[in-house]
């Protein structure tokens, strides 16, 4: 497990990983820096460091403690500790010490739900307020609570340059964006969420690292050049020396549950990580957040982003999988977004048909090794047998609108009655949901893409790359520049609009879903054992639910039609009497007799169970 700066009673710690190098000093500075600084003309002292046979240097220091300023030095060059805490002046200054056990926590009772009942309410912290830090999140979680929302999760905040950043290029993975508010104010929040009984997880970026201020490369081989990613070189997780990268990385994922309480982790992209050995780095990871888990008592789930359609994922290590609790599914968004926008087609050309919506709800992946015209090869593998609770669905996320040249949100693409579509498929269905920040009251201010890079060399090219990208997605229009601040502040919510009469009634939508899905034993099995979904004509899907016993039915029924009602008839060849009550309905409709037809409207949804007829036999399930 990875060695990383800590305190004691008196004084401090210092450690390492340089297994390459003879020689590691360390200069610790008498006072903070006045200002920024790298490591010249500061009052302080060198001290040379030790080595250990696992290739760490380290150094005692009575007296370092919290704030405590320092450098490691290296051939004469001043470096951040690879594993700093804190850059309190940015990513090229001086790392700062931060005692962990000084924080006084009031979450000792709180267990973070289990994973099939929780509903993510994803968020950028510099944009969810107008202040842009974890503070400031706090006075809002009473109001996610009480939508239904108990799980948050946050986009990176590991350290990186700048001000403003989603933050997929952080460049000091062990410390906390410091116009966020640092280690101390994520303390807060996840403290904050606990009370609220939300769950906190944290988006961490294990493919790459940014690229400004990073000076890994000057400790040890971090990175390969045996492997490329869209970012350049891989991180080194099966070549020489790549134990320590390993305890690196595995030691961060406990890092996180184990000072910061938080809950699970989102690992982005991890199809862009290469690893060949027996071992691999999923098998250190499982190992590290279970032996967390005994000694704690604590758990801490691992998601995951995967482009690979590889139900491996989500399957045990022990019998060759990845291990991870879920992953998140874009084939349920793209299949469901070409229904909603009219236009969605031009984006995702491997989708297109109601058809592909049903197998989504019924199998999980829609793309199962078939040809795919987008990747020129077939893609995908089979998940059906697989639980619901394995993966992770949503309408919207920070990359659909923040990957549209305009940055539009999906409230900007559709109308209102689509809006309460989208969220009762979403909110419906078998799996885990996702909401994204200011989507439960139809946000419509866009999302883009912002960076705050400090060298002109990181930021060229940025535009022509996007445009590119862009195209090869079909989309038209002017490409702006990720570094105006403009966009930035556009991208902020206005979390005012949600008491307004569209918005306030979208919300109150978002929330009868959420306790509906909470409190109907059917939408709350995630099995998908006793799940049906029928294509009706060419723009219908009938979602049709029951127990195992056949003593309960439920059905919902969704018209993705913009223009034609559609005629359902309610007649399952498992009900034979009784009376189907409307539960939930984007218009009001009357009960329908076994057997009856609903009239559902364009863009209709309705969500029906059946009440047997007084002394008639259960129905029995097919």
């Amino acid at each position: 497990m990875m060695k990383y700066t800590e305190c004691y009673k008196g004084g401090c710690r210092f450690r390492v990983w340089a297994p390459e190098r003879q020689e590691v000093g360390l200069r610790v500075y008498d006072h903070p820096a006045p200002e920024a600084d790298r490591g010249d003309g500061l009052p302080g002292r060198t001290i040379a460091m030790q080595k250990d046979a696992e290739g760490y240097f380290f150094a005692d220091v009575p007296g370092a403690g919290d704030g405590t300023r320092y450098h490691y030095l290296i051939d004469d060059v001043f470096y951040p500790d690879p594993a700093s805490a804190l850059q309190p002046d940015g990513v090229y200054e001086s790392s700062a010490v931060v005692d962990h056990r000084l924080f006084l926590w009031n979450d000792d009772s709180w267990h973070a739900p289990p994973f099939a009942q929780l509903i993510f309410y994803e968020l950028h912290v510099g944009t969810f307020t107008p202040e842009g830090t974890f503070d400031a999140i706090i006075p809002r979680l009473g109001e996610l609570a009480s939508l239904g929302i108990n799980a948050l999760e946050l986009m990176p905040v590991a350290a990186c340059s700048g001000e403003r950043n989603w933050g997929y290029d952080g460049t000091f993975l062990y410390a906390v964006q410091e116009v966020y508010g640092g280690p101390t104010g994520l303390k807060r929040l996840v403290d904050a969420a606990h009370s609220h009984g939300i769950a906190v997880f944290l988006d961490v970026v294990y493919n790459h690292l940014g690229t400004e201020g990073n000076c890994l490369d000057a400790f040890g081989p971090y990175f390969t050049e045996q492997y490329h990613t869209p970012w350049g070189k891989a991180i080194n997780y099966d070549g020489a020396w790549s134990d320590g990268v390993r305890a690196f990385i595995a030691g961060n994922a406990v890092y996180w549950a184990e000072h910061f309480h938080i809950d699970g982790l989102r690992l982005d992209a991890i199809h862009e990580i290469y690893d060949r050995n027996a071992v691999s780095i999923w098998d250190d990871l499982h190992s590290a957040v279970s032996e967390f888990w005994k000694r704690s008592g604590r758990r801490c789930y691992l998601a995951a982003e995967s482009d690979t359609n590889d139900p491996r994922v989500v399957q045990p290590v022990s019998s060759g999988g990845r291990g991870f609790d879920a992953q998140w599914m874009d084939d349920f968004h793209h299949s469901l977004y070409v229904l909603l926008h009219p236009e969605g087609w031009k984006n995702y050309k491997d989708f297109g048909g109601i058809e592909q919506l049903a197998k989504a709800y019924a199998q999980g992946f829609v793309h199962t090794g078939e040809y795919l015209g987008f990747r020129h090869r077939r893609h995908g593998a089979s998940a059906a047998g697989i639980s619901g609770e394995k993966f992770i669905v949503f309408n919207q996320n920070h990359d659909l609108p923040g990957n549209r040249p305009g940055g539009e949100r999906l409230p900007s693409l559709v109308g209102m009655d689509t809006l309460r579509l989208a969220a009762a498929v979403v909110l419906l269905s078998p799996y885990i949901p996702m909401l994204f920040m200011g989507e439960e009251y139809g946000e419509d201010t866009p999302f883009f893409f912002f960076t705050d890079y400090q060298e002109p060399v990181t930021s060229k090219g940025q535009v022509e790359g996007r445009r590119q990208q862009f195209a090869a997605f079909g989309f038209e229009g002017e490409v702006p520049d990720p570094q105006e601040p403009e966009l930035f502040e556009r991208s902020k919510l206005h979390w005012e609009k949600r008491i307004l009469a569209d918005h306030g009634a979208l919300l109150d939508w978002h929330r009868d879903l959420i306790k509906l899905r909470r409190t109907h034993p059917l939408l709350s099995d995630l099995s998908k054992r006793f799940l049906r979904a029928d294509v009706l004509g060419p723009a219908g899907l009938s979602v049709y639910r029951y127990s195992a016993d056949g003593g309960r039915h439920l059905v919902c029924l969704y018209n993705f039609s913009h223009s034609e009602t559609l005629p359902v008839s309610l007649g399952y060849a498992a009900v034979k009497e009784g009376v189907w009550r409307q539960l939930l309905g984007s218009d009001a409709g009357p009960d329908v007799p076994a057997g009856g037809v609903v009239r559902l409207l364009p863009q209709g949804v309705a969500v029906y169970e059946l009440n047997p007829s007084p002394g008639s036999p259960a129905p029995v399930a097919e």
